[in-house]
């Protein structure tokens, strides 16, 4: 159903001859000659710089910062045992009095097993023990949270240093070559009281 468009009734008329009559019209605007009126100015486009896919991502690298490194967990520790054992030690003269190797233990196994051998060798006697972390798996990561590289080789300094362990561990440093190297840790024991 359409409605026809009806036009004005003469009183609709003669309400807005009487209402115009009270209005004035509004000042004309001043023509600004074209030569004279501001051009507005383009607006800026971006320059895109030439780029290639991959250009600015960052390096993909083993480290992460989910932990601190391990130079800064063992290097900053001050020297607790003397300059010539620790010479000795860390260049591999030393010979190890007992070896754990924690390849392939998950954490909760890997933790109290390491517990059990550095208390079981500092009531025996023992100062110098090997424990052998492993490297961890180099594997990459896809997901935006970084993978954590040789979880026990991060986890076993932190351990040494807790208690009870830190009341029977004199010092902790990376072994030698010889001995394991970047996946293995010289823990030296203090003497029985």
């Amino acid at each position: 159903m359409s409605r026809k468009r009806r036009g004005l009734t003469p009183e609709d008329r003669e309400v807005w001859a009487r209402y115009s009559k009270t209005t004035e019209a509004l000042p004309k605007r001043p023509q600004i000659p074209s030569a004279l009126a501001p051009k507005a100015a383009p607006p800026a486009q971006p320059r895109a710089e030439p780029f290639r896919i991959g250009e600015a991502a960052p390096s993909r690298s083993n480290t992460h910062s989910l932990a601190p490194s391990l130079t800064e967990q063992i290097g900053s520790a001050p020297l607790q045992m003397g300059a010539k054992a620790h010479r000795k030690m860390t260049s591999g003269k030393l010979k190890p009095e007992g070896k754990i190797d924690l390849h392939g233990m998950t954490l909760d196994v890997a933790h109290p097993a390491l517990t059990r051998f550095v208390l079981r060798n500092h009531a025996d006697g023992k100062r110098l023990l090997l424990v052998v972390t492993g490297k961890g798996k180099h594997k990459p990561g896809d997901g935006p949270i970084p993978n954590r590289l040789g979880v026990l080789k991060h986890q076993v300094p932190q351990w040494l240093r807790m208690p009870p362990m830190s009341q029977v561990v004199l010092q902790v440093s990376q072994a030698h070559r010889s001995h394991g190297g970047e996946g293995a840790y010289y823990v030296y024991l203090r003497r029985i009281r």
